[in-house]
């Protein structure tokens, strides 16, 4: 039987990546309005556009996020897991923050360049926090892998209740073309 606290904690993060997964719709619905309203006005199409862009920036990255929890904090028995399933979860979180950071700061370019060129270094400065996030994340990957080579695999222990036979679990290591 699950601890209540962290049935408590999965529900949490179940209802978190609803409410991400809605505002992320929501902003997907808003973007082709503000161009459409806009160009209905008669204001200028590009800095609307650019905008929009920023939207769907947000919105797909909150998608990602929410994605994120479905897949590595809501579903049962996941604190289990090895050093190398929770680097995988760790890098595929950080490396959607990284793009959307990447994404954000070429469309602040795109925007500041037109109206206020001395506002360039803004995005430029976007552009350096996402490097150091970029080299901060292949530094935790080498040390990580480096640490795992010396350590060793965790032992994966079978579930009771998992079904499977020595022979299918060996099966299942063999490589494929072997």
């Amino acid at each position: 039987m699950e601890c209540p606290m962290s049935l408590f904690i999965r529900i949490v993060f179940a209802v978190a990546a609803c409410a991400l997964m809605a505002v992320a719709a929501v902003l997907l619905v808003y973007a082709p309005y503000v161009v459409i309203r806009d160009s209905l006005a008669g204001e200028a199409l590009l800095e609307s556009l650019l905008g929009v862009v920023g939207y769907l920036i947000v919105a797909i990255a909150l998608f990602d996020v929410a994605k994120y929890f479905f897949e590595e904090e809501v579903p049962a028995g996941r604190e289990k897991r090895t050093a190398a399933d929770a680097r995988r979860g760790l890098t595929k979180f950080i490396s959607t923050i990284i793009i959307a950071i990447f994404l954000e700061a070429l469309v602040l370019v795109f925007e500041t360049a037109r109206d206020q060129v001395s506002d360039v270094v803004y995005a430029a400065l976007l552009v350096v926090a996402g490097c150091l996030t970029l080299v901060s994340l292949g530094l935790f990957q080498r040390l990580s892998a480096s640490v795992e080579k010396e350590v060793g695999p965790e032992p994966e222990t079978p579930e009771a209740g998992e079904g499977g036979t020595d022979a299918a679990r060996g099966l299942a290591s063999r490589p494929a073309n072997g």
